[in-house]
């Protein structure tokens, strides 16, 4: 472990969010990096421990404005509505600071598509240009490559998706134009702030998709899955409300260019993720279950095939919180460093 004046410098913004709270849960066991600075508009001047008393006793920190948080830090992580990180953005780059944004501003390529999914423009175009998406076991090549400092942390649910698909995709066995994608969340999905839909009486002992075919992830999704073809793959998505605090199961059906056999998708998808510290593929047989990713930054991936339909079906399962923010914006932290991908990072599900 480094001493404690040689660790890395990190912040947050948007600290009492969901993601952010996760974010500092796993950071303050991180051996190499520690809280310099955590901030909140809604909290200001209040200690993090008082607003999350899980963490009474670790984390005394008064919770402080945005430019604060800049100035004290290496590492900048936001948690912020879309919208908020641009100008964000622009304040680390000035200042030679790495921003790890967990919102929407830097997930897309195009400005038109983040146009028409969240009714904005890009105002810095040129931070865009230069800010790289990042699935680690995806895309760290291109992270390395361009050295960047600007990370757009992936969403929730592209996560799963794009892990469970790549080696298939890349195998060139799938048949794009038959893709269809069912996801499920728990209720943290939708961040701290309550609404009618994740209101306890509403969403508990109930079960019910969501903005279905309309979902902000979609063009995300889409995304992904056409850099690792090559070519524009479009998608049915449809995502869904579990009534469970954590975790995500996504159900891909794909239809296959020609005849299979479950021995042989199996062996495409241990070749493509066998060093992949995160991703665990299951044994032919077993089912990924969201209770065997729970609190941990994995992503258990199990591999089904319909032979009457000629079609594989794939399941993925993280926890939303780790995996797919909290656990992922570190693991692109540490990539960014040059530290092990798994530094901070390993822990595993509880049995229950």
């Amino acid at each position: 472990m480094q001493e404690s004046s040689k660790k890395i410098q990190v912040g947050i913004i948007g600290a009492t969010g969901y993601a952010g709270a996760e974010l500092t849960r796993l950071l303050m066991s991180h051996p190499c990096a520690e809280i310099a600075a955590l901030g909140s508009v809604s909290y200001e001047g209040q200690k993090m421990e008082d607003v999350y008393p899980n963490l009474r006793g670790f984390c005394d920190i008064t919770l402080t404005g945005e430019d604060d948080v800049v100035a004290k830090s290496d590492v900048v992580f936001a948690s912020l509505p879309h919208g908020l990180s641009e100008p964000l953005a622009k304040k680390c780059d000035a200042q030679g600071k790495v921003l790890i944004d967990l919102g929407a501003d830097f997930r897309l390529y195009e400005e038109a598509d983040y146009n028409e999914w969240y009714k904005l423009p890009y105002k810095e175009k040129e931070l865009h240009r230069r800010a790289v998406y990042s699935i680690p076991e995806l895309y760290r090549g291109k992270v390395l490559e361009t050295k960047a400092k600007i990370i757009g942390n992936p969403g929730c649910y592209p996560t799963s998706i794009a892990l469970g698909l790549a080696p298939l995709i890349e195998s060139g066995k799938a048949d794009l134009g038959h893709i269809v994608i069912d996801s499920k969340s728990g209720v943290t999905g939708a961040g701290r702030n309550p609404s009618q839909t994740t209101h306890y009486p509403d969403c508990n002992e109930a079960f019910s998709p969501y903005k279905i075919a309309s979902h902000r992830h979609t063009p995300e999704i889409e995304q992904t899955l056409s850099d690792l073809s090559g070519e524009s793959v479009r998608v049915t998505f449809v995502p869904h409300l579990l009534p469970v605090n954590r975790g995500i199961l996504s159900t891909m059906y794909v239809d296959l260019k020609e005849t299979m056999e479950l021995a042989a998708l199996w062996d495409i998808y241990h070749k493509f993720y066998e060093k992949e510290r995160f991703v665990r593929v299951m044994q032919m047989g077993e089912i990924a279950n969201i209770r065997n990713v729970r609190m941990s930054n994995y992503c258990d991936i199990s591999l089904h095939l319909d032979l009457r339909t000629n079609r594989a079906i794939v399941v993925s399962a993280i926890d939303n919180m780790v995996k797919g923010a909290a656990g992922q914006a570190i693991q692109n932290m540490n990539l960014v460093l040059g530290l092990p991908e798994d530094t901070g990072l390993s822990f595993i599900a509880p049995a229950f």
